[in-house]
């Protein structure tokens, strides 16, 4: 029994149903709220500095801010991409609760935030921090989404058709090169902001491997037996003789199906 079912026998019950659909309608809730009172955002983000002075709302509300609202884009263009952005999240979402059930997914966006804050906090306040982690949460779920459903066929642009898994390991780019290139902080933060997906897929990605090393080394040392070099290809059925034990030996194969040298051969 892995870790995940342990937790989800004892505390199943904490589950919330519908989880990713209600924080998408947040989302939306708190892009109106922007548009009203544009201040108003500056409450919620992710701040560690004012958490530590009390604010302890802001370990949650965080999630509820769309990343758009700090994007410089169009008042036009950004209804559009808020409902492509909300409506991919409840599509993820969906399909996620649908593969897992209500506490997985729960227990792994949990973990999700939990790793957020922790790269919150190592990274120091200022809201910069908050807005940058939150989107590590979101592109965990993604990533965990293209994990399940690797051969899942999404339009990107509404035009062009690719797999899930594809468009994945395409937005892995940018991360993999800020673990390489980036400082020591921003590598810290983008392993820690990750670590649900790392706890849930680790282990059976280490253990998958093992398994195939294993059927890999078990394949090699059978085809070692099944194929000696010194194996002969004739041996007669009566005397046991090979081309080995004599070179001029001749051997025919009978009507019974044995095969026998010309001393021993049936009549």
């Amino acid at each position: 029994m892995s870790w995940i079912d342990w937790l989800e026998a004892r505390l199943g019950f904490l589950g919330i149903p519908r989880l990713i659909q209600m924080i998408a309608l947040l989302n939306g809730l708190v892009y109106v709220l922007h548009l009203l009172q544009p201040v108003s955002i500056s409450l919620l983000t992710l701040q560690p500095a004012l958490v530590m002075h009390g604010q302890l709302w802001r370990l949650v509300s965080y999630i509820f801010i769309p990343k758009i609202v700090f994007q410089n884009l169009s008042p036009t263009v950004q209804p559009l991409f808020l409902f492509i952005y909300l409506w991919f999240m409840v599509w993820i979402g969906d399909a996620l609760e649908q593969a897992w059930g209500p506490f997985r997914l729960t227990l792994y966006y949990v973990l999700g935030m939990i790793g957020v804050t922790i790269a919150a906090f190592f990274l120091g306040s200022g809201t910069n921090a908050g807005i940058d982690t939150t989107f590590f949460l979101n592109v965990s779920l993604f990533y965990a989404f293209a994990t399940l459903f690797p051969d899942m066929q999404i339009y990107v642009l509404f035009v062009i058709p690719l797999r899930v898994k594809w468009v994945a390991l395409i937005s892995l780019v940018p991360t993999l090169l800020a673990l390489l290139f980036g400082p020591l902080v921003t590598k810290a933060a983008i392993v820690i902001s990750l670590l649900n997906y790392f706890l849930f897929f680790g282990p059976t990605a280490f253990s998958q491997a093992r398994q195939r090393s294993s059927v890999q080394k078990r394949r090699i040392k059978f085809a070692a037996k099944s194929l000696p070099s010194d194996e002969p290809l004739h041996r007669c059925a009566v005397c046991k003789r090979t081309e080995v034990d004599g070179p001029d030996l001749e051997f025919r194969v009978s009507r019974d199906g044995q095969e026998y040298c010309l001393e021993h051969l049936p009549k």
